[in-house]
């Protein structure tokens, strides 16, 4: 949901320094510390072993809060290894002490804001205000959760070149707790039903060309651009330092201070690999969202008619060159679709900087497999009933060191680039 916001200072700020890691540590009690500092307190609240929910309209609303959360921490901490919510962001170990995380019920948040999460700097705690109607929403609740297991990993706190990927963190901690295998044992565990993915593909596919994460005010994608997270975790392409496992690491190996964006963090994660290679198979994948997420190719194939795809002008002859509007920007793309003429398509690209192409061919079955352009051309046989989309995608050799919210002429320069397509048109 959009318009989360914190009252005093941005999410990915917090005071107080933060210290090197020790991943050495004491096992947690089962049931974590009450601390009445952190948040405005109250003196009506229900208790579980990690949170402490503060003013809910019922008793009803107060467990059914608790056990989503609980549901989460489940998932995240004690399944996935993420830092403890209950541990300090200011403290250089992981032993403790360990305190429940405050949920407030608030009756109003401003305009657009169903919820919140605030920081403690003194304790280097967060803690979570929700408006009441959506108390029950795991959408809602479990988003300002990520943020909290954000400031729990603590590098990424002060580091304003990761701020709008926090929202982008979040998003994909709340799919994946409400959709995703991963979180399956957890939910059955807590009573937690599946749902719906929040993917919202006609943003992702539409406006692909734009910068991979873009916190531009009303025009950005920040909130809907963790599909690409989706693609880390998931790893259909076994790219050795990414998956689940790993996820962590985007946070525990983020060199100290360096103000570096998280794709610094992630080209050094998976090296030998280099992070444009694998933002090129993202959205080679994202032609037919084959990221290993059932639920959002589903939501493809029912939408699929609905997206924008109108990235080239028509130049004659099979030639085609990027609208100057769609040119994709910094690690952004272009999905085209293609109209097969025959049995076999051929293409050549005319770029005038670094890019990464790929053509993705899908079968009658679902399967795709996805054909590099190496050497500015591609050729591919078509089988009966295949089809096939052109991805293109602005991956220069240089990673920039980008604010989301305040886009730089560099990142926002298009790739301006031509094709020649012969057995196919667009």
């Amino acid at each position: 949901m959009r318009g989360f916001t914190l009252s005093v200072i941005p999410l990915w700020w917090a005071a107080g320094a933060i210290a090197a890691p020790t991943r050495v540590q004491l096992a947690p009690p089962a049931e974590f510390t009450p601390n009445t500092r952190v948040g405005p307190g109250g003196n009506r609240y229900k208790d579980s072993p990690h949170f402490r929910v503060y003013d809910a309209a019922s008793d009803s609303v107060a467990n059914s809060v608790l056990q989503t959360l609980e549901s989460a921490y489940d998932c995240f901490v004690t399944g996935q290894g993420w830092r403890s919510t209950g541990l300090s962001f200011n403290q250089d170990n992981d032993n403790g002490p360990w305190y429940k995380m405050n949920v407030y019920d608030v009756a109003d948040l401003g305009a657009n804001t169903a919820a919140n999460t605030g920081t403690d700097s003194a304790t280097g705690l967060s803690f979570l205000n929700v408006v009441t109607q959506w108390m029950n929403t795991p959408s809602i609740t479990v988003h300002e959760f990520g943020h909290a297991l954000t400031y729990a990993e603590r590098y990424w706190i002060n580091q304003g070149r990761t701020g709008a990927w926090w929202e982008t963190v979040a998003n994909f901690v709340a799919d994946t707790f409400i959709t995703s295998p991963i979180c399956a044992d957890s939910r059955a565990r807590y009573n937690q039903p599946s749902g719906d993915t929040l993917m919202n593909l006609k943003k992702v596919i539409s406006d692909s060309f734009q910068v991979i994460v873009d916190g531009s005010r009303n025009t950005g994608n920040y909130y809907d651009a963790w599909p690409f997270l989706t693609y880390i975790t998931n790893n259909p392409d076994n790219y050795a330092g990414l998956g689940m496992a790993n996820f962590p690491n985007v946070w525990r190996k983020y060199k100290r201070d360096s103000n570096e964006t998280p794709l610094h963090v992630l080209d050094q994660l998976a090296s030998p690999t280099k992070i444009q290679k694998i933002v090129g198979r993202y959205w080679a994948r994202m032609a037919y969202v084959d990221l290993g997420h059932e639920k959002a190719r589903a939501l493809f194939e029912k939408q699929r008619k609905e997206f924008n795809y109108a990235n080239l002008d028509s130049q004659g002859g099979g030639r085609y060159r990027v609208k100057p509007a769609r040119q994709p920007r910094y690690m952004g793309a272009n999905i085209i679709p293609l109209k097969a003429t025959g049995s076999s398509i051929n293409i050549t690209v005319t770029a005038t900087a670094a890019y990464t192409a790929t053509l993705a061919v899908k079968g009658t079955g679902g399967a795709v497999r996805y054909i590099e352009v190496t050497d500015n051309k591609v050729q591919a046989n078509l089988a009966s009933g295949e089809e096939a989309t052109l991805v293109v995608a602005n991956t220069p050799n240089t990673l920039y060191l980008y604010d989301p919210f305040s886009l730089t002429s560099d990142v926002n320069r298009g790739l301006d680039y031509q094709l020649q397509i012969i057995g196919a048109s667009v």
